[in-house]
């Protein structure tokens, strides 16, 4: 019989629901529970907790590598914290670089759908997105960006978005994302406090079957802002729009001629990599930084632990890449452990209705189901792949 208990209130709700044991064995978590000798979830929890240091130690050894090792895990003078004190990394070489250059070249990065229908999907392997982000690098190197600029991104869930936050991340510039679905004003408020050198927009965007212009958005907020010098423009939706001489660019034009070699810049752990600002609904948007070095660990981490992502898993996170869970789970966590990720780029309900999802989810690419639970029926033959060094 169906259970028909019903839920006044999420607080309220005593249910337990116990995941399947060989589920739960085969875990990333369990694995590294099993590695440190614990016996159960309460001495793992405990342990973390009165061993936070270490446990981030081991963390950030396991999931990042590090030009220069840390001489202090953390330095922590309340309110003020800093991470891995002394070390050297950039999260684009780990998100990019050594998987590029390594046993993972060839695997796919990253499942572009588009929205139309009669756009071909694309996928993109680390090899190919390390040459798309050492050409916008470089690209970006010729406008005069350097190590501590900020550049605006203005741009939908398309891949030169998360291409044009690791060309950033690369040469040390700090990004600073702003939601393609936000007024030109929302865009100005941002650009004008983070004092961007380079906006990064696409001269429109497809919603709902339409293309529709953002280009005009972005001519509307920099009117006023001095410090912006360049306006790089991605040919998305093949819409007509004002080009200004000598300050706009088209993203292809500048690529076009960029080498595909670029070093990553070794940033100091404690050197910001982007910022990101509240929604300002409840008063002027507040910008939230987030450093290198702790953005080549937690997302990864989480994302191995909590979701319990695999190395042959393909992993979808819906969230829009404007927002912290799409830094995170969109770009740098999956990147950062090597996995191949989804990227979909308009509406859940076209063309007709919410189904487009879930025929995507069905929808076969690398030549294997994503998604496909088929495996669960015969739990034997799953192999863990803990994402443990």
């Amino acid at each position: 019989m169906a259970d028909t208990a019903k839920t006044a209130a999420l607080q309220e709700e005593t249910r337990i629901f116990n995941t399947p044991q060989w589920i739960v064995e085969h875990s990333n978590a369990y694995q590294w529970m099993k590695k440190k000798g614990f016996k159960t979830e309460k001495e793992l929890r405990d342990w973390c907790s009165n061993n936070y240091v270490d446990f981030w130690d081991e963390m950030a050894k396991t999931y990042a590598d590090w030009f220069e090792p840390w001489a202090q895990t953390l330095n922590w003078q309340p309110p003020y914290a800093k991470w891995f004190v002394g070390a050297k990394v950039n999260v684009a070489y780990n998100a990019v670089d050594r998987h590029a250059a390594g046993a993972k070249k060839d695997k796919v990065a990253y499942i572009f759908v588009p929205e139309p229908t009669d756009q071909p999907t694309q996928k993109i392997t680390y090899a190919e997105l390390a040459k798309s982000v050492n050409k916008l690098a470089n690209g970006l190197k010729s406008l005069g960006v350097t190590k501590g600029d900020r550049v605006s991104i203005y741009m939908p869930m398309i891949p030169e978005t998360p291409i044009a936050m690791l060309a950033c991340a690369k040469i040390g510039a700090i990004h600073s994302v702003v939601f393609s679905g936000f007024s030109a004003g929302g865009l100005n408020s941002r650009v004008l406090d983070a004092e961007s050198k380079v906006v990064i927009t696409t001269d429109g965007f497809y919603r709902r079957g339409k293309p529709l212009p953002l280009k005009p958005n972005v001519d509307e907020a920099t009117a006023n802002t001095p410090s912006v010098k360049k306006i790089v423009v991605v040919k998305r939706a093949g819409i007509n729009v004002p080009m200004k001489e000598g300050k706009d660019v088209w993203y292809h034009d500048l690529v076009a001629k960029q080498s595909d070699v670029c070093e990553s810049e070794k940033m100091d752990s404690e050197d910001r990599l982007f910022i990101l600002y509240t929604s300002g609904t409840t008063g002027k948007p507040k910008g939230i930084e987030h450093v290198h070095g702790g953005y080549c660990v937690t997302p990864a981490q989480t994302l191995a632990w909590v979701f319990d992502i695999k190395d042959n898993d393909v992993w979808w996170c819906t969230a829009d890449v404007g927002w912290i869970t799409g830094h995170s789970y969109v770009v740098y966590g999956p990147l950062c452990l090597g996995a191949t990720s989804m990227i979909y780029e308009g509406s859940p309900d076209f063309p007709q209705d919410f189904s487009r999802w879930f025929k995507i989810i069905e929808a076969k690419a690398l030549g294997n189901p994503v998604g496909d639970i088929s495996a669960l029926a015969n739990p034997d033959a799953i192999e863990a792949i803990p994402l443990i060094k």
